[in-house]
C-alpha cells in the first residue's frame, strides 16, 4: 500500500517561497506519476504540477507554470514542490498524489490536463496560506 506524507505548508507573505515535499513508502513498485493538486475552500480540487518520472515529462497548470517546480529526489523517495513568487490566490490545502503513468500521460504530452479522480494514492495535505 503506497502512503504519501507531505511536508513543508505554512504562512508566507505574497512573494514568498516555499517547499512542500511528498515521502512515498509502502510501495514494492514505485508508482510512476506522481503530482501535486490544491484546494481552496468552496472550490474544486485543481491539479497544480505532475512528473512522469520513467521519463522526466512534467506538468503545470496555466496557474502556476514560471512559478512552481516540481522534482525528485530518488535517494530520498520524495519529491518536492518548489513555489516561488507565491500569490494570496494560491492559498489552499496542498495534496500530494501518486499513481501510474495512465493518470497524467496525456497532461505531461501537453494535451490534457490532471484529474484528480485518476490518482488512486493521496497524502493528507498540507496547509498553504499567502497574505497580502
Amino acid at each position: 500500500q503506497v502512503q504519501l506524507v507531505e511536508s513543508g505548508g505554512g504562512s508566507v507573505q505574497a512573494g514568498g517561497s516555499l517547499r512542500l515535499s511528498c515521502v512515498a513508502s509502502g510501495y514494492t513498485y514505485s508508482p510512476n506519476c506522481m503530482s501535486w493538486f490544491r484546494q481552496a475552500p468552496g472550490k474544486e480540487r485543481e491539479g497544480v504540477a505532475a512528473l512522469y518520472t520513467g521519463g522526466g515529462s512534467k506538468h503545470y497548470a496555466d496557474s502556476v507554470k514560471g512559478r512552481f517546480t516540481i522534482f525528485k529526489d530518488n535517494a530520498k523517495n520524495t519529491v518536492y514542490l518548489q513555489m516561488n513568487s507565491l500569490k494570496p490566490e494560491d492559498t489552499a490545502m496542498y495534496y500530494c498524489a501518486a499513481d501510474w503513468y495512465r493518470a497524467c500521460h496525456t497532461a505531461v504530452a501537453g494535451i490534457g490536463s490532471l484529474k484528480w479522480t485518476d490518482f488512486g494514492y493521496w497524502g493528507q495535505g498540507t496547509q498553504v496560506n499567502v497574505s497580502s
